[in-house]
């Protein structure tokens, strides 16, 4: 499947957040000039579950089950009310979410995350489809937050580092604001170049040459990218703070926030001081998490 014909999937569960993550989707696919592809599965299980919680989550699979069609009717209605010319197709397996949409990923251009928010308690008894779904798909996942359906209304930030994972996270983010017409703020956290250094005594460290070393790094990997994509007016940030903690200083009134993740397996996410999992919790706005390029 070409790159323009890759579809956009959206994972459905029924609920209004998957509604707004639907018409977010469709405005992103129609920016592309993709197709839009409206998925309905199963919940994901958790495992361990006592029998109270066995016979809940069986309730839950009946009650989606039976509800399939009417879910994907209202979702495409939805996003074909905002955009009639868009093509939607719709789909309804009986597999768990995380599985499907896995799967969905080895011919899509994006995999997009629409639910309720899920607190510890619920990813106990139903596990974390956006968990598995990010640290496993072959796309770029976006988790949708937030009410805003409309992109392109505000600034795309991405984290970056010195990783294959952050150079994937850029490439993307540049692609997709040149796309929205969005401006891109690329923030990089200073700790980080800090730790690399291995110093134990702080005080005989020439922090602002460190800042000026690494402001100038990130503004020249920044300007190769910008050469591919002129239109995107992109900006440079350095934080003193932890990379989760830099981009939470940005995130708020942008349209989406995109980091870089380097594993593809359930212990690479249960990292809990990774930044992509920690966006995934904390982020008030969409979160694209990018894996590094094969």
């Amino acid at each position: 499947m070409t790159t323009s014909t890759a579809p956009v999937v959206v994972g459905i569960d029924g609920s209004d957040s998957a509604i707004d993550a639907v018409r977010w989707a469709g405005a992103v696919a129609e920016k592309w000039g993709a197709p839009l592809r409206i998925l309905h599965a199963l919940p994901t299980i958790g495992r361990n579950l006592t029998q109270t919680a066995g016979a809940m989550v069986a309730a839950m699979m009946s009650y989606q089950r039976d509800s399939a069609d009417i879910f994907l009717k209202a979702a495409s209605e939805a996003v074909s009310a905002d955009r009639p010319d868009l093509e939607v197709t719709t789909t309804s397996v009986n597999v768990p979410a995380d599985e499907a949409l896995i799967a969905a990923s080895q011919d899509a251009r994006l995999v997009v995350l629409g639910g309720r928010p899920v607190s510890a308690t619920a990813a106990l008894l139903v596990g974390s489809t956006a968990l598995a779904v990010a640290t496993r798909a072959v796309c770029p996942v976006v988790a949708f937050r937030g009410d805003k359906v409309l992109p392109g209304t505000g600034s795309i930030v991405v984290g970056v580092d010195d990783s294959p994972a952050a150079e994937s996270a850029l490439t993307t983010a540049f692609a997709l604001a040149d796309r929205l017409g969005s401006p891109l703020k690329v923030v990089r956290s200073m700790s980080i170049a800090a730790f690399e250094t291995g110093v134990t005594i702080p005080l005989l460290i020439d922090w602002e040459g460190l800042e000026a070393a690494d402001l100038a790094a990130l503004t020249e990997t920044v300007d190769t990218h910008n050469k591919n994509h002129p239109s995107v007016e992109a900006k440079c940030f350095l934080e003193p703070v932890s990379p989760g903690k830099a981009l939470l200083r940005h995130v708020y009134g942008a349209d989406l926030v995109v980091v870089g993740t380097r594993g593809r397996n359930a212990l690479a996410g249960a990292v809990l001081g990774s930044t992509s999992l920690n966006m995934l919790h904390h982020s008030p706005v969409p979160v694209m998490v990018c894996h590094a390029k094969d």
